[in-house]
Parts: C-alpha cells; structure tokens; sequence
C-alpha cells in the first residue's frame, strides 16, 4: 500500500488574486490536471483522500473522490507552512492506502525531512511541479509510523 502525496494542480496567480489566498481556485487548465490525475492515482486503490483545507487543494483531488465515492478529509498537516506536521502525518500513514494533497513549500520539506529521517532514497531532481505526486512505501507498511523507504516521483499528467 503507497502513501501519495500530490502538489495541488496549476491555481489562479498569487498576486493577481483578490481576498483570501486560502479560496484561491485551480485554473482551466488546474482542474484539466485535476481530471488526469483521477485517472492516474485512481489504480493505486486509495481507501482514503486526504487534502489541505485551500480550495486549490480540495479541487485537485475532486475528480479522484468522485470517481471512488470517497470523502475528502481536510488535514491541517497539509497546509502550507507546515512541513514538519506533514512529514508526521505521512508516517502515520504507513500501511494505508491514501492520496493526500499539499503545496509546494510542504513537499520540498517533506523530502528533506524524509530523506534524513528514513534514510529515503530520492531520485537526483526532487522537483515538483504543480499536479505532480510522490509514491512512498513503507519497510514494513503492516505497522503505522514506519518509515517510508522508497519514492517514485510521477510527473504531472499533462506533460
């Protein structure tokens, strides 16, 4: 079973928007990936959906929900700014079957920290562009909080 963590789809720019970043939608072309992204992770067979509470996030992963009848679980973990909470969400994780969405700053931090705390192996480039995911597995997924071992980095849908 994978713990995914998935970079919210392309969003409306930062500046131009007008009130609360926090409601800032996907674009066209973010809910286009929102769509290719359900047909992308709906074969690892998530159980669960788990997502920062900011709209951008939420409609990333609507299609997904859709497609396996499940709910999306706001997680404050995800949220930006908080990639230390993040990285002890994931690992309790471990062993479960689940898709959760994130930002930028908290997947880079997240790799790091994981790559130091679980020894992670990770691939040269750990960039992640918008609509991208990471596939972790755990060494021993029957337990929670084990560490994550292994990543596989899946570009965005549209490239």
């Amino acid at each position: 079973m994978a713990v995914l963590l998935v970079r919210h789809a392309r969003a409306g720019n930062r500046r131009q928007w007008e009130g609360d970043d926090r409601d800032r939608p996907l674009t066209k072309k973010g809910h286009q990936q929102a769509l290719r992204l359900a047909s992308l992770l709906g074969p690892y067979g998530p159980e669960r959906i788990l997502s920062s509470p900011y709209t951008r996030c939420v409609q990333t992963l609507e299609p997904l929900a859709a497609q396996l009848a499940l709910p999306i679980e706001p997680a404050d973990e995800l949220m930006e700014g908080r990639g230390v909470q993040a990285v002890r969400l994931l690992r309790s994780l471990a062993g479960q079957a689940v898709v959760t969405c994130t930002h930028g700053d908290v997947v880079h931090e997240v790799l790091g920290a994981l790559a130091g705390l679980d020894d992670l192996s990770l691939p040269r480039s750990t960039t992640s562009p918008k609509a991208s995911t990471w596939v972790f597995e755990a060494a021993n997924a029957s337990h929670s909080c084990a560490p994550l071992t292994s990543a596989l980095y899946l570009p965005p849908p549209d490239r």
